[in-house]
């Protein structure tokens, strides 16, 4: 339970209280259980969808509300992470340029601009979703974030240097792991939209995901906390798109 205490107390900020001393073996079973805390935001990002709604407020309302709440209860730092991400890749020089720009606190031109495309496109295809029900969807898609960080943390990848959540947390999952976690979500997409364009968009969330993180270990030299948020970010966001087109 150590590690699902400790999967609560770092994604979310829900007073639960993980583990008072934290090493690679920790962290490695709190990332596994990265998915299960997803489940329950996405049981969250639903109740918003359907409170605002049954509030009495539009649909699309209610998506950009859902998607606030996640960036609350997550304390923002997967956004946080998207915005520098994207400022480290567009930025010109070596790793150690890239990594400074990402430290620097700031938000440029393409950290903006990614924020901008994230939200926009999560808090419509949330507000789809809700209008048609499809709450299984947005339960998975939310979780399914979670899945690609387990992904990120597979066997194999480095952690940048200078990282500090990331060397904790680099190469702590087995392949088993991932796949296990793959199949379901696959699984939970063909019940959420009934076709083929769920388990589609899951793949499709997952696969995108591994490739900016191959990219950004390449780029960085090797795995850090905001390449884990970006990671997160982008899967969320190409699940619910591609789910919200089975409406």
């Amino acid at each position: 339970m150590n590690g699902v205490r400790l999967a609560v107390s770092w994604l979310t900020v829900l007073p639960v209280r993980g583990p008072d001393e934290v090493d690679r073996k920790a962290a490695g079973r709190a990332i596994g259980w990265a998915p299960v805390v997803g489940v329950l935001l996405g049981l969250g990002a639903a109740a918003v969808l359907w409170a605002v709604g049954a509030a009495g407020g539009s649909w699309l309302l209610a998506g950009f509300v859902a998607v606030a709440g996640l960036a609350l209860i997550t304390r923002g730092m997967h956004i946080d992470g998207l915005a520098d991400t994207m400022d480290g890749l567009g930025s010109y020089g070596p790793p150690e340029r890239a990594r400074e720009i990402m430290k620097s606190g700031g938000a440029g031109p393409f950290g903006v601009a990614a924020l901008i495309f994230v939200i926009g496109i999560q808090a419509v295809s949330f507000a789809v979703l809700a209008e048609a029900g499809r709450w299984v969807a947005v339960v998975l898609a939310v979780a399914v974030g979670r899945a690609a960080v387990v992904l990120a943390c597979r066997k194999g990848i480095a952690a940048a240097p200078g990282a500090g959540f990331g060397a904790l947390v680099a190469g702590t999952q087995s392949l088993a792991a991932g796949a296990l976690w793959t199949v379901a979500a696959v699984a939970a997409g063909v019940w959420a939209t009934g076709d083929w364009r769920g388990p589609l968009g899951v793949v499709a969330a997952l696969g995108i995901s591994a490739l900016l993180v191959r990219h950004c270990v390449r780029r960085f030299g090797g795995l850090n906390g905001d390449v884990l948020g970006a990671a997160l970010e982008v899967a969320v966001t190409v699940s619910v798109g591609i789910a919200s087109l089975a409406v």
